[in-house]
């Protein structure tokens, strides 16, 4: 009912029962729908999300209009929000009792703009959950943020239609979609370069190939004895059991390149230190022999005492036990690696010998690093 030509007022408490109703309604027919719910009053309250919505709000284009939608995503009114690569799609509940139905089309970065985003992160993120987090130098924040040179759109990349009766060039329900984006890149900022068609992955590309470099030059000043005693993973900064199945780039297959000739100086070492055990074992065995020689000529003289059965230890047998078994499943997992010709992954070895992942992956890791074996390709090994 409206009074003179007005409609009747609702109150905000009413708006969110409408909502929340429909949502229920919603869910039961789709249990995919993803609604914008709030904690408090803030719309956003990570890097990502703020700053989307900044740069909406600071545009003349958009600055009198957006503000339209704050109370729609406060009441709960963005019904369900799905975001895609250069599309976002929502249902807005407005005045009528059927949601309306929003697509926003943003374009994608121009190929200028990320070649210049990439090089300006070169050395400057240390890693992908910074960059997510909002945890990266302040300089770095204001060129993403750049108006028409960043990495958030302009207003001239933002496209949108909305099936309501509103004559305005944006209705309130799209304004609130805009606001509900920011809210959703609280809960996953990686979903902001999906909507720019871009790989998140780029931007930390040149900091890796940086520090590959780096890594390198290290590397070529270390001498070979230093090298020899040296941890290949501590040097290289990597933990070899957990990524040994990463993929890397050129710059870090050089580093790996490196790494072999440490391998080649550590089995030097230790074939050096093996030719010296004999001499010692000799040594050993003449000293053995002089004593066993001493105590047969006292006991010809000496009456022997009765012995008694020495003391069982079973905590010593069951250890013994581990280690022998230990060794055997080693034994196991490595022949079965040797018979395979182009290579086995690790799942394929839990099927082939029983073992858990966990127990492959330690003895993968240790004979990777004293090089019985050899990676094929990703995820793959191979007897050397």
């Amino acid at each position: 009912m409206s009074y003179w030509g007005y409609p009747r007022y609702v109150s905000v408490a009413e708006k969110r029962a409408k909502a929340a109703r429909k949502l229920k309604q919603l869910k039961k027919k789709n249990p995919g729908i993803q609604p914008i719910v709030l904690e408090g009053q803030a719309i956003a309250k990570t890097w990502w999300g703020k700053s989307w919505n900044l740069n909406l709000e600071r545009y003349a284009d958009y600055g009198n209009r957006i503000g339209r939608g704050r109370s729609y995503v406060r009441h709960g009114a963005v019904l369900d929000l799905q975001i895609s690569a250069g599309q976002v799609k929502s249902l807005v509940q407005g005045s009528r009792t059927k949601p309306y139905m929003v697509t926003i089309k943003i374009k994608g970065i121009t190929k200028e703009i990320w070649k210049n985003m990439k090089a300006a992160c070169a050395g400057k993120l240390d890693s992908l959950p910074e960059l997510l987090s909002g945890k990266f130098p302040k300089a770095l924040g204001e060129i993403f943020t750049a108006q028409g040179r960043g990495l958030f759109p302009s207003p001239q990349e933002i496209g949108f239609d909305c099936s309501c009766p509103d004559w305005a060039d944006m209705c309130k329900h799209v304004a609130a979609t805009l606001y509900g984006i920011g809210t959703r890149l609280d809960d996953n900022a990686g979903l902001f370069f999906k909507l720019r068609k871009v790989k998140i992955d780029d931007l930390i590309q040149e900091t890796l190939k940086d520090h590959s470099y780096k890594l390198l030059e290290k590397a070529e000043k270390m001498g070979p004895a230093k090298i020899a005693e040296s941890d290949l993973s501590g040097l290289f900064g990597i933990d070899m059991e957990e990524n040994s199945d990463l993929d890397l780039p050129e710059t870090t297959k050089k580093v790996a390149g490196a790494g072999k000739t440490l391998r080649k100086a550590t089995k030097k070492s230790k074939a050096e230190t093996a030719k010296r055990k004999p001499a010692i074992k000799t040594s050993a065995r003449k000293k053995a022999s002089q004593l066993s020689s001493k105590t047969s000529a006292s006991k010809k003289h000496v009456k022997p005492a009765a012995s008694k059965p020495p003391a069982k230890n079973p905590v010593k047998k069951s250890v013994a036990k581990r280690k022998i078994a230990a060794r055997t499943d080693t034994a196991q997992i490595l022949d079965t690696i040797n018979r395979s010709k182009r290579g086995l992954n690790v799942a394929t070895l839990q099927q082939k010998t029983g073992f858990g992942e966990k127990k492959i992956r330690n003895v993968i890791y240790k004979a990777f690093k004293e090089g019985i074996i050899k990676r094929a390709g990703r995820g793959i090994y191979l007897h050397r």
